[in-house]
C-alpha cells in the first residue's frame, strides 16, 4: 500500500485483478457535480503519476471512480462535507473515467464504473458513517448501523434528544464512545428489545465538543453514563445497579435513584497476613525485622488493588516458614502521610526493601507472589531504571506548562502527545511517534511534541487541553488547537497525518500561483 498507508473497505473487494487491490476503494457514482469539486477538498486526479503520488503521500485514500461528469448530483455535497471533517486524517479523490485522461487512468488500474458485475461498494448515505469509515477503514460499523441495535433509538442531535424525552413516558440514555461502552452495547440492545413497546432505550454519542452543554446539564463525567428521563424530565442516573439486560429491564419497571456505594473495607481491617504499619510503628517494626519489604499504597490505586492478593499470598507463605527470609508490610500513605513524605513516595504501589532498618532498594518489578518470595530469598539490587522518554535523544519536543504555548506558536503543524510514563498504550506509541518526529526533523514548520501529564505543573495544562485519558493526541496550528487526532497510533498514522497536511500546503501554493 505504499509506505504503510492503509487503504481498503468493508464489504469485499472488486472483482478482477486490479494492480492496486489493497490500495484504493472503488465507489461507483452515476453522476458528480464537477463545479463543486473545484471548491471542495475532493481531489480530482487524471494522470497516473499524480495518482501514484497521491497514494504515496496520503493516508486512508477513498477513490471515487465515475463514468461521467454530470451536474446536479447532491451526493457530491455529502462527500465534500466528509472531506472537510476528515481533513488531515483521510483523503477523498475523484477520477472521471469519462474524459480522455481519466479514461487512461481507469484502464491502467482496471476500473470500469459502468460495469454491473462488481466493483461497487454501498455506503450508508450518512455523513457520520463515511467519516467513521475513513478514520478507521478496518474498524466496526457505527452502532446505529448494527442490525442487532434496531430497537435502540439512536439520537444524533440535542434537539432530537429533547423531542424523544418529551414524547415518551420513560427514556434511558447512554453516552457511547469508550471500550466499556462497546462491551455494554449488546446488553443494552437486548434490554431495548425486551422492553420494546413499554419503554424507550436510546443511545447518543455525546463525546464531541458540540455536546459539552448537554454533558454539563446531565452531569455526564465519564462513559458510559445512563440517564433516566420521565415525561421529558431528567430524574436520575442509573448507577450501582446490575449490568445485565434483565437488570436494566427490571429497573425500568420501577426506576430508583442511584444506590449508594458500599464503603470499601480498608486493607488493614481485613484478615490480611501482611503487617500494616503507621507513621508511629514503622521504625520500631523495621528494627525488629532485619529483612522486610514494605509496600506503600493508596486505596484508590488500581495497580495496588491488583497486587494486594499476590502480596497477601506471599505474606501467608512467608509467615508459615520457620526459616522465613523476611516479612511483608504495607503502609497506606493517604492516611500516614508523614511516612510517604519521608520516603518521597510519588506513585503507587511503591515497594522498598529494608535491611537492618535501613532502606536498600526500590523494587518496581516486584508484583507477583513468586517474584516477591524469590527476591527475599536472595535480595539483589534491581536492574537500573529505564531511561525516561524525555531523557532519550530524539526529535520529539518535550514541553511543559512554562514553554508549551510559546513553542507551538512558531509551528504551522504540531502534533502533541499527552501521556503518562506508566501508561502501556503510551509506551506502545512512543517509538512510532519518535520515528515520525525524526522523519520530519528538518522541516521547521512541523513539530511532534509531548507533555508528561503526571508532572505537577503539567497537570493543569493537560486539564486545560481537554486530556481525559492517555495517550491523547491534539493537533495545533500556530499554537491554536485545531482538532483531536484519532488516527492510527503507528508510524503510518503519525507520518500520514503530517504528510496530508503538508500535501495540502503544497496544493494551496499551486492554486495561488
Amino acid at each position: 500500500g505504499g509506505r504503510g498507508e492503509r487503504h481498503g473497505g468493508r464489504g469485499g473487494e472488486a472483482r478482477g485483478e486490479s494492480i492496486y487491490p489493497s490500495i484504493c476503494l472503488q465507489v461507483c457514482m452515476v453522476s458528480v457535480l464537477q463545479a463543486a469539486v473545484k471548491v471542495s477538498l475532493i481531489e480530482k486526479v487524471s494522470e497516473h503519476k499524480d495518482f501514484k503520488k497521491l497514494l504515496r503521500t496520503r493516508t486512508n485514500v477513498l477513490v471515487l471512480y465515475t463514468k461521467s461528469a454530470t451536474s446536479g448530483d447532491s451526493k457530491l455535497k455529502l462527500l465534500s462535507d466528509v472531506a472537510q471533517v476528515i481533513k488531515g486524517q483521510g483523503t477523498i479523490a475523484w477520477v472521471n473515467c469519462g474524459d480522455s485522461e481519466g479514461r487512461k487512468l481507469c484502464k491502467k488500474v482496471k476500473v470500469d464504473p459502468s460495469s454491473k458485475s462488481g466493483g461497487c461498494l454501498s455506503f450508508s448515505p450518512a455523513l457520520q458513517s463515511m467519516v467513521a469509515f475513513l478514520k478507521d477503514p478496518t474498524g466496526p460499523p457505527l452502532w446505529e448501523e448494527n442490525p442487532d441495535a434496531k430497537d435502540v433509538v439512536h439520537v444524533e442531535t440535542e434537539k432530537v434528544s429533547t423531542e424523544i424525552t418529551c414524547l415518551t413516558a420513560r427514556c434511558f440514555c447512554m453516552g457511547v464512545w469508550c471500550g466499556v461502552c462497546k462491551r455494554m452495547q449488546p446488553v443494552f440492545q437486548q434490554a431495548a428489545t425486551e422492553t420494546k413497546g413499554s419503554y424507550v432505550l436510546a443511545g447518543m454519542n455525546v463525546h464531541p465538543a458540540e455536546f459539552d452543554g448537554l454533558k454539563q446539564e446531565y452531569n455526564v463525567k465519564g462513559y458510559p453514563t445512563f440517564c433516566y428521563f420521565e415525561k421529558g424530565k431528567f430524574l436520575h442516573h442509573y448507577e450501582n445497579y446490575g449490568g445485565t439486560a434483565k437488570d436494566i429491564a427490571d429497573w425500568m419497571k420501577n426506576p430508583q435513584p442511584p444506590q449508594p456505594k458500599a464503603p470499601e473495607v480498608q486493607w488493614s481491617e481485613t484478615d490480611s497476613p501482611v503487617f500494616h504499619l503507621t507513621d508511629d510503628s514503622l521504625d520500631g517494626f523495621l528494627e525488629e525485622h532485619p529483612s522486610a519489604l514494605v509496600m506503600f499504597h493508596a486505596p484508590w490505586c488500581g495497580h495496588c488493588k491488583k497486587m494486594k492478593p499476590e502480596y497477601d499470598e506471599a505474606a501467608e507463605y512467608l509467615n508459615k516458614d520457620k526459616n522465613s527470609p523476611g516479612v511483608l508490610a504495607a503502609v497506606d500513605t493517604t492516611i500516614h502521610k508523614a511516612v510517604g513524605e519521608r520516603f518521597k513516595i510519588s506513585g503507587f504501589p511503591t515497594v522498598k526493601y529494608f535491611e537492618m532498618g535501613e532502606e536498600k532498594f526500590t523494587l518496581p518489578h516486584l508484583r507477583s507472589k513468586d517474584k516477591i518470595i524469590e527476591f527475599l530469598q536472595n535480595p539483589q539490587a534491581p536492574p537500573p531504571p529505564e531511561q525516561s522518554w524525555e531523557d532519550k535523544p530524539s526529535s520529539v519536543s518535550h514541553l511543559g506548562m512554562e514553554d508549551f504555548r510559546e513553542a507551538l506558536k512558531k509551528k504551522k503543524h504540531a502534533l502533541v502527545m499527552f501521556y503518562a510514563p506508566w501508561c502501556p498504550h503510551c509506551k506502545n506509541a512512543v517509538p512510532h511517534f519518535t520515528t515520525a518526529a525524526d522523519l520530519f526533523k528538518e522541516d521547521r514548520k512541523i513539530a511532534y511534541a509531548a507533555v508528561d501529564c503526571t508532572k505537577g505543573p503539567n497537570q493543569e495544562l493537560c486539564k486545560q487541553e481537554g486530556v481525559e485519558g492517555y495517550p491523547t493526541f491534539n493537533y495545533y496550528n500556530y499554537g491554536k488547537f485545531a482538532e483531536k487526532y484519532n488516527g492510527e497510533r503507528g508510524e503510518a498514522g503519525f507520518i500520514g497525518f503530517m504528510r496530508s497536511l503538508r500535501g495540502r500546503d503544497q496544493g494551496k501554493r499551486k492554486d495561488e500561483l
